[in-house]
């Protein structure tokens, strides 16, 4: 059932140390917002699963917060590599960091099987590929009916999933529309669940096929406006890619990376303060 709370509070209560969390969005409502509020409260030992991990996760794993990540695919987009996730695995800096890798097909089969609440989930992949050789989480099945083979991957479970969408209404219903990957199944798929939304609102007015996640399989509501920045959302506002650009400078440097997080998340109470500490920078903060 829904509680529509403030963002410190929902992370508090739903985000633990040693949690398997998932913070979901396909270049579009990605969930920086949260992302920032996990770093201030300095959770620790989280596995993070993404399809995606982009430069929230680069925060996330230089902050410490992070023991493993299981994902598809990994880099600030259209720009280059994460500088802070490649410092991890190459140098063990700031922590040794697991690495399990998946094809993006994988990784959906994974949470679609969270979400129906299946063991596993199948798809026609991975066979002839080296990620065979370096994920052992990856089987070979064959099909009862045809005699075809098929691979197979364990469910995704998380403990908790955060994702960010457009709109929530006073019961805790949430609406979302534009590019959509696989939020809704991330949510369904775990055990606990933060919505961080653009406006909470009297009446969705969803239109027909919109993606809407009924309040009672979600846990937290929290209105953050502009809590997707600097990716976008859709009928709010537009993906900063000066921002993008600017990261790859930012976190080149363990002491550049550190000195910016210390002063921009770190030094600031939430994401708002966060968005105005940017005022005046290239690389934008509206």
């Amino acid at each position: 059932m829904a509680h529509i709370t403030q963002l410190s509070d929902a992370i508090r209560d739903a985000v633990r140390d040693g949690d398997i969390v998932a913070l979901e969005g396909f270049t579009h409502l990605i969930p920086y917002a949260a992302g920032h509020e996990i770093v201030r409260q300095a959770k620790r030992d989280l596995t993070v699963i993404r399809m995606t991990p982009d430069v929230i996760y680069d925060m996330l794993i230089g902050s410490g917060c992070v023991k493993k990540i299981v994902f598809s695919w990994g880099g600030n987009p259209g720009v280059g590599s994460l500088h802070r996730l490649r410092d991890a695995v190459e140098k063990d800096w700031p922590l040794p960091i697991e690495v399990e890798e998946h094809a993006h097909a994988g990784m959906a089969a994974m949470y679609a099987a969270g979400a129906a609440n299946l063991p596993f989930g199948l798809l026609r992949g991975y066979i002839g590929t080296d990620l065979t050789k370096h994920n052992g989480r990856i089987k070979f099945i064959d099909c009862p009916f045809t005699g075809e083979k098929l691979a197979a991957v364990p469910a995704h479970r998380p403990d908790v999933t955060v994702i960010h969408a457009q709109k929530a209404d006073r019961k805790g219903n949430v609406l979302m529309w534009g590019v959509v990957g696989v939020q809704k199944e991330a949510v369904l798929a775990a055990k606990r669940s933060i919505v961080t939304v653009e406006e909470i609102v009297d009446d969705l007015q969803a239109p027909p096929n919109a993606v809407v996640l009924p309040y009672w399989v979600v846990g937290h509501v929290c209105e953050v406006k502009g809590g997707a920045f600097p990716s976008y959302a859709q009928g709010y506002y537009a993906r900063n890619n000066a921002f993008y650009k600017k990261w790859d400078d930012i976190s080149k440097d363990r002491e550049s990376f550190t000195s910016w997080m210390d002063k921009h998340i770190k030094g600031t109470k939430d994401f708002a303060e966060f968005k105005l500490s940017l005022a005046g920078q290239t690389l934008g903060g509206k």
